[in-house]
C-alpha cells in the first residue's frame, strides 16, 4: 500500500453531548460529554483507519486541548506527528437536541501560527515522503493563503499526488498549481465555473472546462444524497448514493475523501475509489455525533452504489 499523509493546520478537540431541548437564557444541563480528535485532515486519517487502512496525521497542536487530541489519536492507533505551537488548540462543540432530532454545531476559531510553526508543519509532512498527501480543513490566522499552493508546487516536483479539501481563498490560491484531486460541492463548483449549475450535463461540461484550464486532474463533485460525480478529461461517471438512515452528517465529506484515497493507495482504479468514497460517506451519516464511518457499513454499501455514465 502506498503511503498516505494528512495535514491539519487548524485541528480541534471535538466535544459531543445531548440535551432534551435547547432554550435561551437558562442553564442547559447536558449529558456527559464525549471527546474526539477533529479537524479535516485528522478526520480523514481517522476514516482511513476505520476503513482498514493506514496513514500518518500531521497537525499543529498546543495547550491542554492539543495534548488531549494527541492522546485520543494514540488511543485510536493512528500514526500521529504533532507540531508543537504556542497557541491553544481550539474546541468544537456538537449538541444533539433529542426533542427535535436536530444537531447544533459550534465551531471556535483556532490560534494564530507563527512563520516558524507553519514552516515546521510543512517540513514534517515532506520528511514523511508520502505518495498521497491530503490537505484538508481551514487555514488558521498567520498562515498565508498561498500555503496549499506552495505545497502543491513542491509535491508536483516530487511525484506526490495532492488531494485538497478546503474552501474559500485558501482553495482559490491552490487551483491550477498541479492538484491531483479536489472534492467541491455543487455551490463550490458554481463559484469555480462562474455560473449557475443547471443540471447534470452542466456539471459535466463545467468540470471538463475547468480541468482543461488546469484546475486539477480529477474532480469529485459531492452532490449530497444524490451521490457524487467523478470527472476527468476523459471520463464522467455519476455514483448514486444508497438510501440509508441518517443519524448525523458530521464528517461525511471527510469519510468520502478517506475512502477515495485509501482505495487509490491500495492500487484500485479511480472509478472504484470514487465508488468506495461514496460508500464511506454514506456509512458516515449512519453513525451519531462525530463517530464517522464503520468499515463493515462501507463495504456492505459499496455494492449498493450504482453507477451511470
Amino acid at each position: 500500500m502506498q503511503k498516505i499523509v494528512t495535514l491539519t493546520m487548524n485541528p480541534a478537540l471535538d466535544v459531543a453531548t445531548r440535551i432534551n431541548s435547547v432554550a435561551p437564557e437558562i442553564k442547559l444541563r447536558c449529558a456527559a460529554p464525549r471527546f474526539y480528535p477533529g479537524g479535516g485532515g485528522i478526520n480523514v486519517s481517522r476514516a482511513i483507519s476505520f476503513l482498514g487502512g493506514k496513514s500518518s496525521a500531521v497537525y499543529a497542536a498546543g495547550g491542554h486541548t492539543g495534548a488531549m487530541l494527541t492522546q485520543l489519536l494514540a488511543a485510536e492507533g493512528i500514526a500521529h506527528h504533532p507540531v508543537e505551537i504556542g497557541g491553544i488548540t481550539r474546541e468544537s462543540f456538537v449538541v444533539y437536541e433529542e426533542s427535535s432530532s436536530l444537531q447544533y454545531r459550534f465551531t471556535l476559531p483556532g490560534p494564530a501560527l507563527s512563520v516558524e510553526e507553519w514552516t515546521a508543519c510543512l517540513e514534517t509532512v515532506f520528511n514523511l515522503d508520502p505518495d498521497y498527501f491530503v490537505a484538508s480543513g481551514s487555514l488558521p490566522d498567520g498562515v498565508p493563503l498561498e500555503f496549499y499552493g506552495e505545497i502543491t508546487r513542491y509535491a508536483r516536483q516530487h511525484d506526490i499526488r495532492v488531494i485538497l479539501d478546503t474552501a474559500g481563498d485558501a482553495l482559490n490560491h491552490a487551483l491550477g498549481k498541479g492538484l491531483y484531486l479536489i472534492k467541491p460541492n455543487l455551490r463550490e463548483l458554481e463559484i469555480f465555473a462562474g455560473e449557475k449549475i443547471r443540471d447534470e450535463a452542466h456539471i459535466k461540461s463545467a468540470c471538463r472546462r475547468l480541468i482543461a484550464e488546469g484546475l486539477s486532474e480529477v474532480m469529485v463533485v459531492s452532490m449530497g444524497a444524490a451521490g457524487a460525480a467523478l470527472v476527468t478529461a476523459a471520463d464522467y461517471l455519476h455514483f448514486h448514493a444508497p438510501v440509508v438512515p441518517i443519524a448525523s452528517k458530521v464528517g461525511a465529506g471527510d469519510c468520502m475523501v478517506g475512502g477515495i484515497v485509501v482505495a487509490l493507495a491500495e492500487g484500485r482504479s479511480l472509478p472504484d475509489a470514487a465508488r468506495f468514497g461514496v460508500a464511506a460517506g454514506s456509512a458516515a451519516v449512519m453513525t451519531p455525533g462525530t463517530l464517522l464511518c464503520r468499515r463493515e457499513d462501507a463495504y456492505r454499501l459499496f455494492d449498493s452504489v450504482t453507477v451511470t455514465a
